[in-house]
């Protein structure tokens, strides 16, 4: 079980804003190692309970709130992350378990016998949790992502492009999912994650640039069609 606890802030920046701010940041941190030259995939199946509560609490602004989600980097690979992540006013934890394919695709139609299996406390606190509360796979988001590191106070900054979306098909290992954008091209999404505080250098180069919050989540915006809400 791998656990993270820090702050995150998300802002809508433009396009040029962001390449300067790519161009600012890659002279003072290091670039994630999975970057390569253009970023790298991201692909997250969110579950969510019978009545939506985990929408409608990140609408509502609950305090406190979580979200469940199986994260994938390669629909054909044999690694997934089954995560939760908690927020409690600035502060959020994200606890993830590591799976291999066949425990995800399991997850992903509802079997999860095998979490009673794992040595892990996390799994079977996280099998009570699906299970009692009835989560179910509602929709699966895509995304680019070009990340920037800091190991000082576990500072990450991340640069999300082309957020695409789907709620007709949850199966996360399709790779040929059809996916429709959910947030306009000429948006990118700012994510700035610290422990602690933000190195005075590093908020600098953020706040030389023009950009403004961002109040939703790509889960959010991700159940645009069911849920009718609109960014």
């Amino acid at each position: 079980m791998r656990q993270v606890t820090r702050q995150e802030k998300k802002f809508l920046i433009d396009p040029v804003t962001a390449v300067k701010l790519r161009r600012r940041l890659g002279a003072i941190m290091q670039e994630d190692e999975h970057n390569g030259s253009c970023g790298y995939r991201i692909r997250s199946l969110y579950f969510d309970t019978l009545h939506d509560r985990d929408f409608v609490e990140k609408l509502f602004g609950t305090d406190p709130r979580r979200k469940v989600r199986l994260r994938l980097y390669d629909p054909a690979g044999d690694f997934a992350l089954l995560e939760c992540k908690q927020k409690q006013g600035d502060d959020q934890m994200k606890r993830s378990l590591p799976l291999n394919r066949e425990e995800a695709q399991a997850l992903v139609k509802g079997d999860m016998g095998w979490m009673l299996q794992r040595p892990e406390t996390f799994a079977s606190e996280m099998y009570s949790l699906i299970t009692i509360n009835g989560y179910k796979p509602k929709a699966i988001v895509e995304y680019k992502r070009q990340a920037f590191v800091a190991k000082e106070n576990r500072i990450r900054i991340t640069f999300d492009t082309e957020v695409r979306a789907t709620e007709a098909n949850v199966n996360p290992f399709d790779e040929n999912l059809c996916l429709h954008p959910v947030l306009d091209p000429f948006n990118v999404i700012l994510e700035v994650k610290y422990n602690g505080f933000l190195l005075s250098y590093i908020k600098d180069a953020i706040n030389s640039v023009s950009k403004r919050p961002l109040s939703v989540s790509k889960y959010c915006l991700s159940r645009d069609i069911t849920m009718g809400y609109q960014f």
